[in-house]
This record gives structure tokens, sequence and C-alpha cells, in this order.
């Protein structure tokens, strides 16, 4: 499996089927999942059939990369870029394994895929969003370096949006 990037503790590659286990333990921890709008699998086959039909990578060049520990290939979660056509964002997203938290493994992550959507992908601007009550996952956001913008809500819920813009201002918009 072609292995992306890496920092100095992680590896970054594409979804595999061989991760579909491991996301599927992910996205069945209520905790996990507390502050992210999103539904637990239904099955194991649920994630396998997600990882077989997510297509961001052919769409768009980029996604939402599985992560791996570097010394002993550890499924961790995922760290990734993921846009959207209907408001012409990149997304910065990151989810891991509730044994992974507090081990700093998600500002490494961030940070290495922000560097990559600028160095590797021209991107102009990256966003996160984080709800308040999260407050781990909004100080990683602020680690990197992205900077607070606005508040909105959605299904009642209240988020938080950061970003960061390329430091080169010449660049278009996606």
């Amino acid at each position: 499996m072609q292995i992306l990037f890496e920092t100095p503790r992680l590896l970054l590659r594409p979804f595999h089927a061989v991760d579909a286990a491991g996301f599927y333990r992910m996205n069945n921890d209520p905790a996990v999942l507390r502050y992210t709008g999103d539904q637990a699998f239904a099955s194991l086959a649920a994630a396998e059939q997600f990882i077989a039909q997510y297509d961001h990578y052919e769409q768009y060049g980029f996604g939402r990369w599985t992560l791996l520990r570097k010394t002993d290939q550890t499924y961790l979660g995922f760290c990734g870029l993921k846009y959207t056509p209907a408001t012409k964002e990149v997304d910065l997203g990151y989810r891991l394994l509730r044994e992974h938290w507090g081990k700093a493994y998600a500002t490494e992550a961030a940070k290495a895929c922000v560097a990559y959507g600028f160095d590797q992908l021209l991107l102009p601007k990256i966003v996160g969003r984080a709800q308040p009550a999260n407050p781990a996952s909004y100080r990683v956001l602020e680690k990197i370096g992205m900077q607070y913008e606005k508040s909105f809500l959605v299904d009642d819920n209240l988020w938080l949006q950061y970003g960061i813009t390329h430091p080169n201002p010449m660049l278009k918009t996606i």
C-alpha cells in the first residue's frame, strides 16, 4: 500500500480495505462520534462498503487518509482533506481511536496535512471545524495556525470554523 507522506511518528496513506475493522471500531465508539455529527456504521460490512466507495481521491486528487503509527503500522484513525463543492471549501478532518487520544497524533497529522495541501496541492485555503464543547479538537486547529473565522448551526449544534490561507496570496480558489 502506497504511503502518501509521513511525519516523525506517523504514516498517511489512502484508505484501503484492511482499514475497515479499525474504522468500524473507531466509528462505533460513542465518545469518538460525540462531536462529529456522524452515525456509527451498522456493521463491519458497512465500513468496508464506505471504504470501497470512497471516491474523493479520484474526484479531487486528495481526501481523508488512513493514519498509521510508523513504528508498528497500528491503525490510529484518519486525517486529511475533503473538498465540499457546495461551499467550495477544503476541510481538514481527523478522528482517532480513543486509546490514541492525548498523544498529539492529531496535531502532528493535521499539521502535515495542511503542509501537504499547501505545498503539494497548492490549495489557497483550508478550514477546520469543531464544536465548542470539544476543546481538544479546536485546540488542534489553533496549534497548527488556524484562526477562528465564524460560528454556525447545523442541526441545532453550534460549530466553530477556523481557517488558514496559503502563504502565497497569488493562488486562486479551487
